[in-house]
């Protein structure tokens, strides 16, 4: 296994606390129900920069673009909602930006002016579901290469996508691209995301492109045409586990080392316990993705994942080719309710591995004489094998447009076949230091579970 060079969390939490702490005026008074940092943020509209913390049950407008600067951060405690009324607005975070929603009083960070089209009617039309089509979508939070430190814990992070103008905020940023909802840029930073909800956008949810921790969230509607829902690049190295995709355009999590340099370590993502479902279908190029994608030098560990009527399945690309010594995965299970799904359960063309611990076992349907990569013919499994979702029926390929949770629930029944199928004698490779901490850090790492997918028959796993 290759050696990483990374500096430990510690560090990164010692940072953050130092930051906000620097000044008598901005020291962190702890409670045992809130935490504040610096002075409390009274404006009702946030524009400019800003520092200090935003109060709980309040309501704020992000009138324009807001920049934390490096040295100084910005807390959102439970219970607080930001809603973007400029589509040219941006949050750039030069310095540590802290979002602690909590499980009965979550953050919101979205567009009100947009109404969520969640029906048959926009999931087979695209086009007219505003959340890829709306003007009001706007820029996301764009992380520096100074910062950090970002924390996302219960939030809802919505409808991001907008096109930069004549001056983005970063020089990773082009005028008339479409934005990401977050860009982290930072090989030696933190970036946490867990327990939370990114709904919506035109592109890429996410390129954490340093050390992340990525749990126990929802992903829906990510990219209209093309784009990823966690697409980390060039030194991001981490975990994504316990997480719900549906409706991707392309792939829910993919890595790749593409841009990487010699001041950053190789990509390296542990993928674990995530459900995907009906991923792929809104990608426009031929032969790309739908789930899981390891590419140009990334590699990684990704097992017990549930894969659900995704156009493609497992993918290892072999132009540019990923380090495919160093990827190791298997007890994956795929359902498919169509030839053309079915048949892809091992994409044509690329070098996914056919691991004997998959599901279905790929003796009983591939060929004989399969080698990677080659086209193959397996109606004998369409529709087998169902999962058994509580509120979710398959058996019928026109579910697959369907890119929203509302209504329906993934979680497994009691009798389902993914229930104690995973593999738990394995160790995920973590950030180096990675510290739990309730404010500065993940709240927990969920181990590898014994149900393949991200909810589990014992309550852990996925809490939506």
């Amino acid at each position: 296994m290759k050696q990483l060079s990374l500096i430990g969390l510690a560090l990164i939490a010692g940072i953050a606390l130092f930051t906000a702490c620097k000044k008598k005026s901005d020291a962190t008074s702890l409670s045992a129900k809130q935490t504040q940092i610096g002075s409390a943020i009274t404006s009702d509209t946030l524009c400019g920069t800003i520092k200090g913390t935003m109060i709980s049950g309040k309501t704020y407008l992000l009138t324009c673009p807001v920049t934390i600067d490096f040295g100084d951060t910005v807390l959102m405690q439970r219970g607080v909602t930001i809603n973007v009324v400029n589509p040219q607005a941006y949050i750039l975070v030069q310095g540590v930006f802290l979002s602690i929603g909590t499980k009965d009083s979550a953050n919101w960070i979205t567009v009100k002016s947009i109404t969520k089209q969640d029906n048959t009617s926009t999931a087979t039309n695209p086009s007219s579901d505003p959340a890829f089509s709306s003007p009001s979508l706007w820029l996301g939070i764009q992380c520096d290469t100074s910062c950090p430190l970002v924390v996302m814990k219960w939030t809802h992070l919505e409808f991001v996508g907008g096109a930069f103008g004549t001056t983005p905020p970063m020089s990773a940023d082009k005028s008339g691209s479409t934005a990401w909802a977050v860009n982290f840029t930072n090989p030696n930073g933190l970036f946490v995301f867990e327990d939370s909800w990114m709904y919506g956008g035109v592109d890429d949810g996410m390129r954490p492109n340093g050390k992340f921790c990525i749990m126990r969230s929802t992903f829906e509607k990510e990219g209209y045409i093309g784009g990823d829902c966690i697409n980390p690049k060039q030194g991001g190295v981490g975990v994504a586990a316990f997480n719900m995709f549906v409706g991707c355009a392309t792939n829910g999590t993919k890595s790749s080392d593409k841009g990487s340099s010699t001041t950053a370590p190789t990509t390296q993502t542990d993928y674990y316990n995530n459900t995907y479902v009906n991923g792929g279908y809104r990608q426009q190029q031929t032969g790309r993705g739908g789930d899981i994608n390891y590419e140009q030098g990334a590699f990684g560990q990704s097992y017990n994942n549930l894969i659900v009527d995704c156009k493609f399945g497992f993918r290892i690309v072999g132009n540019p080719i990923a380090d495919t010594a160093d990827c190791h995965y298997g007890y994956n299970y795929s359902y498919g309710d169509a030839d053309s799904i079915v048949d892809q359960f091992y994409p044509v063309g690329y070098n996914s591995d056919p691991v004997s611990t998959n599901i279905p076992k790929p003796s009983t349907f591939l060929p004989a004489a399969y080698a990677l990569g080659v086209t193959y013919d397996a109606p004998s499994i369409v529709g087998k094998n169902d999962p058994l979702f509580v509120g979710y029926t398959l058996g019928t390929s026109a579910n697959i447009n369907i890119d929203y949770v509302s209504g329906f629930n993934f979680h497994l029944q009691s009798n389902s076949p993914a229930i104690a199928a995973g593999y738990t004698s394995w160790t995920p490779h973590l950030p180096a230091g990675l510290v739990v901490d309730p404010i500065f850090g993940p709240s927990a790492i969920t181990t590898p579970g014994k149900d393949i997918g991200c909810y589990q028959s014992d309550g852990s796993g996925n809490q939506h």
